[in-house]
């Protein structure tokens, strides 16, 4: 499949850089992975504690591209360190189990899979872009949910989370 995209047009020439930055960051590091490699130090420097709110040399010097955005968790990373960011880890998964837990207690067949399906698309865009900043994943773009700066990332979040409170709500109705 990795044969036939990269020798086909079924890719366009960014999505081939990224593939190759995923691949060997190093090979273009003032191209495509410099983002890539900005990210590793930043994250990297931040140790247990981090080096303080609004802190980050990194971050605040400007060197980390998107940061607000696509590599928001790098900020997390190097400002709250290791600590500071197993607890944004542990709020998304807190968030998806949630989500599950509603679904699976949901007397409607609709309301379980509606809330399946949203913690489905939480926990995937929760371990793409925090995968990405940690360079296990390629760059795609996907925001960090509840946490990316963004209008319709964080609309389409909250709207989510109103339709799994209506389910939870319909579930309460009919128990009592």
């Amino acid at each position: 499949v990795a044969v036939l995209a990269f020798t086909t047009p079924l890719l366009a020439q960014y999505q081939r850089d990224r593939l190759l930055a995923f691949w060997r960051p190093e090979a273009d590091p003032s191209g495509i992975g410099y983002q890539v490699a900005q990210v590793k130090l930043a994250i990297g420097s931040g140790g247990w504690f981090g080096q303080g709110l609004f802190e980050g040399r990194s971050t605040q010097g400007g060197f980390i591209p998107f940061q607000y955005t696509d590599f928001v968790f790098s900020v997390a990373g190097e400002e709250l360190g290791f600590v500071g960011a197993l607890g944004i880890v542990a709020l998304e998964m807190f968030v998806v189990v949630r989500t599950l837990v509603i679904g699976i207690r949901s007397r409607d067949a609709f309301g379980r899979i509606l809330c399946g399906a949203i913690a489905g698309w939480f926990l995937f865009q929760s371990v793409e872009n925090i995968g990405m900043n940690l360079g296990l994943m390629p760059v795609t773009g996907v925001p960090l949910p509840f946490v990316s700066y963004g209008g319709s990332s964080m609309f389409s979040c909250w709207i989510a989370v109103g339709l799994v409170g209506n389910v939870h709500a319909a579930s309460r109705r009919r128990i009592s």
